[in-house]
Parts: structure tokens; C-alpha cells; sequence
């Protein structure tokens, strides 16, 4: 009998070599980015973006309930059956394969979908923080969907989010939900201090938003650009000086100086003994060496301090 990726040991993480699915994974972070960006148009703003992202969940990612009219709707990509399913609370839903096709196509179909739901929604339809962005309706350079690769990749969204959780719990001062930032693609869990951040100077409406207090952010990545494989990630902002030199653990994370981050990649994460334990262990350390050198009350802002 074949194992579902629900029965698989919790310490099992797959492998995702950026190499074998990159092409999926820009496929899918643009269908990603215009589903996304139909929850941004319809749903009330909220602070530092938290209207915007995906969540995890039983089959893949999803909106979560989207206010149209006087009812909701959801949108969920499921990564086991493969499929983009629709569904309102007026009782009516669709369903769209994912498969290979281009941006073009799948924009096309999506967007038939919710009007013959009776949903009207007028998105800006230029992708974000991604290189040389294509409108989602020219889009046919990018057409690739490998159902493997897009398991593996929410399996480990799924342990990832599980370790999350349970280092959110620990922090009782100010927190973002984990949740999936389909613009940079990436899982995220944001403390804050409860202290104002210094304005940035040329910053634009969305990063002045974001980072208006002080944070401790820790996330996954798939990878990209300078960084050639998946990887988990920690930083503050503003980062206190001598942040970048401070020891974390595990040993095998590093301080990126371009992207000022820290950086633990998944297969150092996978290979451990216990990958959750070696997770959160980055996810502390991190936390901890930002939060002295940042002079966070760490009294009032964590459960008991318990700080492992």
C-alpha cells in the first residue's frame, strides 16, 4: 500500500534540489502570486500585510475566507489530488486541475471560474518581487508543473509550519500568524518588540508598512539567486550591531552579508539526527541573539521564559 504524505514519519523531510524543480516552482509562484493577489484586492487591509498571505493547510495552501457580497469564498490549492478548488459559502464551487500549462492559461481559467461564481475582482496583473515580471495574461514562458515536486515542497511546508507553531507559542508579545508570502514565496513567522522602528529613508508604501516596528523574523525558502538550494532564514530589522557575528546553533548555520540573514539550509535540516529539534534550535538561537543585542524585554514578551 503506497504512504501518504500524512503517515510518513515527522522526522521524514523530502529532498527539493532547486535544480530539479525550478521550473515548477516559477510556474507555481506565479499562479500563486494571482490568487494572492484576488485575496489582496478583496479582503480589508490589514497591519504590516497580514491581508495578504497563504496559509497551510490539510491539501496544500489556501486563501482562507475571502469576504465577497454578503458571503466568503476560498480558493486552496491541493497538492495531493492536484487541483484548485473554489468554494463559497453561497454553495456553489469549481474545480481546476493543475497541470502543465502556462500563466496565460491558468490566469484565463481562474479568472473565468470566479465569474461564473458571480465574483468580479480587478487585480493589478504584473507579478512582484520577481526579476523581469511578466503580465500574468502574457505570460506563456512559464508552463511547468511537476505534481511530485509540488508535494514535496508542501510536505515540507507542512513539518516546517509545525515547528512554527510551536515557536510562536512561545512568544506572548506581538506576533504574525506563520503564514506564505506569495509575493517572495517564502513560509514566515514575525515577533515584535512592541517598539517603533526608525523610519528607512526611500522606502516604499509596502516596506515602511512591514517593517514599521522592530521584528524578529524567521521563515523557509525555496532558494533563488546568490542561494542555489532551500534554506531556512532568521533576521532582525533594524539589525543591531554585531548581529552578524554572533554563534548560532546548529554549527552549520551562516550569516549571509548580502541578504543580512542567517541561513540554515534544509538539507542540513533533513540530514539531522532530529530535524525539528536542529530547527528549532536556529529558530532560538537566531531569536535570542537579536533580541539581547536589540535590548528586547524578553521578560514581558515570552511564555515563561522558557527558553530552550
Amino acid at each position: 500500500m503506497a504512504v501518504s504524505p500524512h503517515s510518513r514519519n515527522e522526522e521524514s523531510w523530502p529532498e527539493l534540489p532547486l535544480a530539479a524543480w525550478q521550473d515548477t516552482y516559477a510556474t507555481l509562484h506565479m499562479w500563486t502570486q494571482l490568487v494572492g493577489k484576488v485575496r489582496l484586492a478583496l479582503s480589508p487591509h490589514l497591519n504590516h500585510w497580514w491581508q495578504v498571505p497563504l496559509y497551510v493547510d490539510a491539501r496544500g495552501l489556501t486563501t482562507s475566507a475571502i469576504p465577497y457580497g454578503g458571503g466568503v469564498f476560498e480558493v486552496q490549492f491541493d497538492f495531493v489530488d492536484h487541483r484548485l478548488i473554489v468554494q463559497t459559502s453561497w454553495d456553489e464551487s469549481r474545480v481546476l486541475p493543475l497541470r502543465p500549462q502556462s500563466v496565460a492559461a491558468f490566469c484565463s481559467e481562474f479568472m473565468s471560474v470566479l465569474q461564473s461564481l458571480g465574483i468580479t475582482v480587478k487585480i493589478w496583473t504584473l507579478p512582484v518581487e520577481v526579476p523581469n515580471p511578466i503580465r500574468f495574461e502574457q505570460d506563456t514562458q512559464h508552463a511547468s508543473y511537476d505534481p511530485e515536486y509540488a508535494n514535496r515542497f508542501w510536505h515540507i511546508l507542512i513539518l516546517s509550519d509545525q515547528v512554527f507553531q510551536e515557536f510562536r507559542g512561545r512568544f506572548i508579545g506581538k506576533c504574525s500568524p506563520v503564514h506564505f508570502f506569495w509575493g517572495s514565496f517564502d513560509l514566515a513567522v514575525t515577533r515584535f518588540s512592541g517598539r517603533r522602528a526608525p523610519e528607512r529613508e526611500g522606502a516604499d508604501a509596502i516596506t515602511r508598512e512591514a517593517y514599521s516596528h522592530e521584528v524578529i523574523s524567521a521563515g523557509f525558502w525555496p532558494g533563488g539567486g546568490d542561494v542555489k538550494e532551500a534554506a531556512f532564514y532568521a533576521y532582525a530589522a533594524p539589525e543591531p550591531e554585531g548581529f552578524s557575528t554572533q554563534k548560532v546553533q546548529p554549527t552549520e548555520a551562516f550569516y549571509h552579508p548580502q541578504l543580512k540573514e542567517f541561513l540554515l539550509t534544509h538539507d542540513d535540516v533533513r540530514r539531522a539526527a532530529s530535524p525539528r529539534q536542529t530547527l528549532m534550535s536556529f529558530l532560538q538561537s537566531t531569536y535570542e541573539a537579536a533580541a539581547n543585542l536589540a535590548r528586547w524585554n524578553r521578560n514581558e514578551l515570552e511564555r515563561g521564559r522558557s527558553v530552550r
